[in-house]
This record gives structure tokens, C-alpha cells and sequence, in this order.
């Protein structure tokens, strides 16, 4: 049975008495028209695998399946949905469902080779989730992911916006990063109280090392923590006023002014001054 001839995920949905649970921040999205959009902004897939993590009833899924992905690994920590998501197997060995939680999973134990990250994250770990694939050890080919519209318009702001911090400075330093697509709340059952949108977020073949990172998320954490104050002032423990100068930084700047290249200059000068 091919996804084109399943019953429609609503009618699934109800079949098996399944509702979206709150607690693990569940709103599904059950048109195909809206899904098959989104498989086509993540694409072409060229037959590499791709990952998608909390599927529910497997809306994005089926329209994975009608695409030119490889093997494609479901990544589910709520057990009520795995039968549903087994009713999309066609017994090839394509599709393959894991129970877990995907801030536990070892990316590189599912898949091999490159591969893409495809999903409409559960609201409460979208952002942990972006953080690990975006400084863990496992590098994806391309990152397609829909979140809140409020963390979509953080991942993807510029120097000076309102929405410029810790997650665009870090999301731009490992990958070029550009907001796709809007969905209002409607789109999804149950409607969630906010819009949501979805990032297309490619590695950069200049990304930074581990090292680097590290020390990134360290003064980032420092300068954004106390983001009105001058860097002389809020970078204060990691060298201030020195740190920025090593770095070529004006102390009296603001965080919020400074770009990812100078924020990268200033983990770089940081584990000189320290």
C-alpha cells in the first residue's frame, strides 16, 4: 500500500482514538498539501537518508515517502503512534521507526552518510534539539525544521533586530540559515496558540571546530545574558574589556550590535586572554 492509498490522517487519528498530548507539545499536521510543501523546500533528496523526529500520525512522513528520500528513520518517543507510523511500511526496508527520545539518540547509530533532518518539532524540545544538531558531533547534510514562529524569527536574525541573540549567532556561525515558509495556527490540530514557521538551515563548509563552539556558546551566554550592558561590562569574567580589544570589538558596543563574525572573533581571543 503506497501513502496516496492510506485512509486520510484524520480518519486514522480517529480510527485509533488519538489525541495530541500536551505534555509533549503535539500539534499535528494533517494536510498533505501543506507537508508535500514542505518535503519540497527540504529537497531534492538524491537518495540520502533523511531523519524526522516526533512524525505522530505521520503526516510528513507519508509525504517523505513519496519523495526521492532514501531510507527514512522515524524518531518517536510517544508510543501510542508507532502502530500508525508501522501502517505506512511497505515491507521494503526503507522505512524504519524508532522508539526514543531524540535528545538521547545517537544520529550516526541511525543512519549512514549524509542525511537530512526533516520535522515539525514538538514545541517544548525544538530548540534543544536545534542546539544539539547544530554543536554536537554529528553534522546532517541539511536541516528542515518547523518551530514556533517567535524561535523561527530568533534562528534567522540579523545584527540589531529585536529577535538577535545566542540561537542566531550560533545557528548563522554553523550554517547559512533562511526562514522558508509561515503557517498560521490553523494549519494544525489542536491550533496552537501561536503561528508557527519553518528554517532551512545548510552546515557551512567553514564551520567552526568543537573548540570553537565551545568557547562561542560561552561568550554568548555571557554577552546576551546581560544584553543591554556595554561587552566591557557583561563579558567582564571572561577578560572585558581586554577580551574585546584582542578581538577587535569596541568594549562600549552592545551585544546585540555585534555579528557573528565578531562574536566568533571574540571566542577566538578568548582562549588567548584566558
Amino acid at each position: 500500500m503506497t501513502p496516496t492509498d492510506l485512509p486520510s490522517l484524520r480518519e486514522t487519528l480517529d480510527a485509533h482514538g488519538l489525541l495530541a498530548k500536551k505534555s509533549f507539545g503535539q500539534h499535528f499536521l494533517l494536510d498533505l498539501n501543506v507537508t508535500r510543501k514542505i518535503v519540497r523546500l527540504a529537497g531534492p533528496f538524491e537518495g540520502r537518508a533523511v531523519i524526522e523526529v516526533g512524525p505522530g500520525p505521520g503526516g510528513l512522513t507519508r509525504a517523505l515517502l513519496e519523495s526521492d528520500a532514501g531510507r527514512v528513520v522515524l524518531v518517536e518517543k510517544d508510543p501510542r503512534f508507532l502502530p500508525l507510523l508501522a501502517e505506512l511500511d511497505d515491507g521494503s526496508g526503507r522505512l524504519v521507526v524508532v522508539e526514543a527520545d531524540a535528545l538521547k539518540v545517537c544520529e550516526a547509530e541511525l543512519v549512514e552518510g549524509p542525511a537530512h533532518v526533516v520535522s515539525n518539532l514538538p514545541y517544548n524540545v525544538g530548540t534543544p534539539l536545534l542546539i544539539k544538531w547544530l554543536t554536537g558531533p554529528w553534522t546532517p547534510h541539511a536541516l528542515t525544521l518547523m518551530f514556533q514562529k517567535e524561535v523561527a524569527e530568533r534562528i534567522v536574525a540579523a545584527p540589531g533586530d529585536d529577535a538577535y541573540g545566542r540561537l542566531a549567532v550560533i545557528a548563522q556561525a554553523v550554517c547559512e540559515a533562511r526562514l522558508v515558509m509561515h503557517l498560521p495556527a490553523a494549519a494544525f490540530t489542536p491550533p496552537p496558540k501561536v503561528a508557527s514557521a519553518v528554517v532551512h538551515l545548510v552546515p557551512r563548509a567553514d564551520r567552526p571546530d568543537a573548540g570553537t563552539l565551545k568557547r562561542l556558546e560561552r561568550v554568548t551566554a555571557a554577552a546576551f545574558g546581560q544584553r543591554r550592558k556595554m561587552l566591557r561590562s557583561s563579558l567582564k569574567t571572561l577578560g572585558g574589556a581586554a577580551l574585546c580589544e584582542a578581538a577587535g570589538i569596541e568594549p562600549d558596543a552592545r551585544a546585540e550590535v555585534v555579528d557573528g563574525a565578531g562574536f566568533l572573533r571574540l571566542a577566538g581571543a578568548l582562549e588567548v586572554v584566558r
